[in-house]
């Protein structure tokens, strides 16, 4: 696993964030430094899949990245369901491959690259996992793309939300950054790579408040959603179609 140092050095100019060059090589490294409790949420995904995954159906993977949690779900599920892992980046998706490829990944799997702001269709999925992607998504485009998912499960199928979210109130917000930004020190970013990659997603990565993302959810005519994870300004949301 390659180490995380893209915004290392102090020279160069700050552009927008993207999946690709070296933030491919370091993701993984990036998501286990920078996301807290990032293997017990990967671990807790899995537990809810388990539970509403349908022996033949789909589970879509929305934002797979390099393939870690499609990889954890097929150690859980093995071959009784098809995986589709979607991305916009084809660098993130063929060092999916790779990956999938190095771990003997068991099962029908397609991984397909499409931006996901234009829509794309959902056929006959018992879950769907949007880990750390839908703040990705231009919130014009979020509402579309949620009742898209929303006609593309099984009743009672389920989709896994995992999101970095602001906080209700203004005062609590400021503290959950901080402790947030104390997280990454203690991981080792400095405070230049914490700014430099602040401003590299300031326009990229567009969060909402818990209870927004709650009433998308429940706007588009999922039946149940919860919480299943909080800490500070990281949330994870069960919905249940």
């Amino acid at each position: 696993m390659a180490k995380d140092e893209i915004y290392k050095e102090e020279s160069g100019a700050i552009t927008d964030f993207k999946f690709e060059g070296k933030v491919v090589s370091t993701f993984d490294d990036m998501l286990e430094r920078s996301v807290p409790f990032y293997q017990e949420i990967q671990r807790m995904i899995c537990e809810i899949a388990n539970d509403f995954a349908v022996s033949g159906t789909q589970i879509y993977d929305l934002g797979c990245s390099t393939g870690t949690t499609l990889l954890n779900l097929n150690r859980c599920l093995g071959s009784r369901v098809k995986y589709i892992g979607i991305d916009n980046s084809e660098e993130m998706l063929n060092r999916c491959r790779q990956k999938l490829a190095e771990h003997q990944f068991q099962g029908e799997y397609d991984l397909i690259c499409t931006d996901m702001n234009q829509g794309f269709k959902i056929e006959h999925a018992s879950v769907v996992i949007m880990a750390l992607t839908l703040q990705f998504i231009r919130p014009l485009y979020r509402e579309t793309l949620i009742g898209d998912l929303l006609r593309g499960l099984i009743n009672n199928g389920c989709l896994i939300l995992v999101e970095k979210v602001l906080g209700e109130d203004s005062l609590f917000n400021r503290l959950f950054i901080k402790y947030y930004y104390d997280l990454k020190k203690r991981n080792a970013y400095s405070e230049l790579e914490i700014s430099k990659k602040r401003e590299a997603l300031e326009n990229v990565l567009i969060p909402y408040k818990l209870l927004e993302n709650r009433d998308l959810l429940l706007k588009a005519g999922f039946r149940h959603c919860d919480v299943f994870f909080k800490w500070y300004n990281f949330c994870g949301m069960v919905a249940v179609k």
